[in-house]
């Protein structure tokens, strides 16, 4: 598995090619998108909104977005967060991980997770943290199974969802 940066840190800037990929990923996961929330309508979710969604992400200062490629098919994508919106966070966050619903169970999103963790731990970061949906026990389990433990629970900043917020001592 090859990380690397998305290319264009504006989401206008990203190629055809590369968009109808991430929207492919992003619609693959269908029950997730039934959960957050994200998209208007989970069933056709298109590249103008993957792109509004990137947009969003791109717009805090210190995140990144990483495309994790096999065989160089997309089948993950993380983003991160440097430092989080909430200056009394000092840990890094990890704002999305998703692996292509027809890669899940592979070991993509582990490898992808470790990755970031590595990433992170590099720079002298003392731990991640991240945010679960309270109604994804899949993603709590996953999460979990990692190694993160429950630090608080509390609406997310963006939407209000009821989110359990995990941390890992890196």
């Amino acid at each position: 598995m090859i990380v690397e940066p998305l290319p264009a840190k504006d989401p206008r800037d990203i190629p055809g090619p590369l968009l109808t990929e991430l929207t492919g990923l992003y619609a693959s996961n269908h029950e997730f998108q039934q959960l957050s929330g994200d998209f208007p309508d989970p069933d056709h979710i298109t590249p103008e909104q993957v792109a509004a969604a990137l947009a969003d992400d791109l717009a805090q200062p210190t995140a990144e977005v990483l495309l994790a490629r096999s065989e160089g098919r997309l089948v993950a994508v993380a983003v991160t967060l440097g430092r989080h919106p909430d200056p009394v966070q000092a840990d890094p966050w990890l704002g999305l991980l998703m692996v292509h619903a027809e890669e899940q169970r592979a070991g993509y999103g582990r490898r992808l997770a470790a990755y970031v963790e590595e990433s992170f731990r590099s720079e002298g970061r003392q731990g991640l943290r991240l945010a679960v949906l309270e109604n994804n026990p899949r993603a709590l389990a996953f999460w979990t199974s990692l190694g993160y433990e429950e630090t608080a629970r509390r609406p997310d900043l963006a939407h209000g969802r009821p989110c359990i917020v995990m941390r890992k001592a890196l």
